[in-house]
């Protein structure tokens, strides 16, 4: 994603802190991850699912840009299950 400025949710904030993710941890993933899901339809503004690995340890980000203001909206932050992604994380794993 090309940004000038992130800005997290609250909601990150504190999966962040749970997850002992940081910063800079999730700026990579926003530089360089893979989009591996888009949701056009979200409001206020549609997001994306981004992954990379982090020193080894996979990341998934949802995050939206605003491109009137070039802000990057930072929605979630997690480290995805095994158990529910399959072995690239790139795919939920079915039911």
């Amino acid at each position: 994603m090309d940004f000038d400025k992130v800005v997290f949710s609250g909601h990150a904030v504190r999966r962040m802190f749970e997850r002992a993710v940081d910063a800079d941890s999730v700026g990579d993933v926003l530089r360089a991850g893979e989009v591996i899901a888009e949701y056009p339809d979200d409001k206020p503004l549609p997001s994306r699912l981004l992954l990379a690995f982090v020193g080894g340890r996979p990341l998934h980000v949802v995050a939206a840009l605003d491109a009137e203001t070039r802000v990057c909206h930072v929605v979630s932050v997690y480290e995805p299950d095994p158990g529910l992604w399959d072995e690239d994380f790139r795919r939920r794993r079915s039911p």
